[in-house]
């Protein structure tokens, strides 16, 4: 399984996979059946209070991903289930924020990582 990250605004590619948005909140100026995704996962999507705080202020970046890391951890059942479900394929991981050095898809990405890591 190769779990990728991708700014939803980005035109689908063939090697993309399952594609799923991890916002909590829908991307601005686009429509549901304009956006080409499996899954909504917005109970994955950062807190709306950690969102608030982090405001995709680089300085604020490691505690962001403490924080978001420790938020995941809680809903560690779903992330298995989101792993499980999809098996051995492709997952590319949806975001909307500017900052594509600085969002949850990535932490995200990484915490898939270091699950699929401990079971293999």
């Amino acid at each position: 399984m190769q779990i990728r990250i991708k700014r939803v605004y980005a035109a689908p590619s063939d090697d993309d996979g399952a594609r799923i948005l991890v916002d909590r909140l829908w991307p601005r100026g686009l429509t549901k059946t304009g956006v080409n995704f499996k899954l909504w996962a917005k109970e994955l999507a950062p807190s709306h209070e950690l969102r608030k705080w982090f405001k995709h202020a680089p300085d604020n970046w490691q505690e962001f991903k403490r924080r978001y890391k420790k938020e995941l951890n809680g809903h560690i059942e779903s992330v298995e289930t989101l792993l499980k479900d999809f098996g051995d394929r492709d997952i590319t991981l949806l975001y909307s924020a500017k900052d594509e050095q600085h969002n949850q898809a990535m932490v995200l990405s990484e915490y898939m990582k270091a699950i699929l890591k401990k079971k293999s």
